[in-house]
């Protein structure tokens, strides 16, 4: 089953518990909650109460994706506040098995994120540590950037180290045509933010993901 989880980065901040029913009402499987920090990516964007404020609104599971540095200091206020998974950056840290294993001491999910540009051979130690693996299909930092195509033999390698069940995530200029090539590859689970908010119906955007 291919998932979609849209991302409120491309949502009205200004209304961000509306926004959060009206995902839930198109039928989205999570709602995608990007946090950055200014120093990790170079933009700021939601933080904890937000977040909080997010989990308030919907009974949706909270996907979150932390772009910060030293993840470690965040993920407990973030538990906190609602998110039932976070994942962050393996270039983030140098703590890695031990930020994966306090994030599930919180009891929560622990998703891993890599950069395109991290070499796979990283990847696979990780793999029977995590929930989810987040394979960037753009940089990170910004949204409707433009999808990199060369992430797609990644996916397609990680695939082939887990099982059918496991999540692989992409995310980054996702669209249907972009989609359809992820899922070709081996992902299961679909981040989109532009695309989902420039349909008129979001809905129909959202069954067209799931549809390849």
């Amino acid at each position: 089953m291919i998932q979609v989880y849209p991302s409120i980065l491309s949502a009205d901040f200004g209304c961000l518990a509306a926004e959060a029913k009206r995902l839930e009402a198109a039928g989205a499987d999570a709602i995608h909650v990007d946090i950055m920090d200014g120093h990790f990516v170079p933009n700021l964007t939601l933080g904890p109460r937000a977040l909080a404020a997010i989990n308030r609104a919907t009974p949706l599971f909270l996907d979150v994706h932390i772009m910060i540095y030293n993840p470690y200091d965040y993920i407990e206020v973030l538990a906190q506040s609602g998110a039932d998974r976070i994942t962050f950056h393996f270039e983030a840290t140098e703590d890695v098995e031990e930020t994966l294993t306090f994030i599930r001491r919180c009891g929560i999910q622990a998703g891993l994120a890599f950069r395109p540009e991290t070499s796979f051979s990283m990847v696979p130690k990780y793999l029977d540590k995590c929930d989810l693996l987040l394979l960037m299909t753009v940089n990170p930092g910004f949204g409707g950037q433009k999808f990199l195509p060369e992430v797609l033999d990644k996916v397609e390698l990680a695939r082939k180290c887990v099982t059918p069940e496991f999540l692989i995530q992409v995310d980054g200029g996702i669209d249907r045509e972009t989609a359809r090539q992820c899922v070709q590859a081996g992902a299961n689970v679909l981040v989109s933010g532009n695309y989902l908010y420039s349909r008129p119906d979001l809905s129909e955007g959202i069954r067209s993901l799931k549809h390849q």
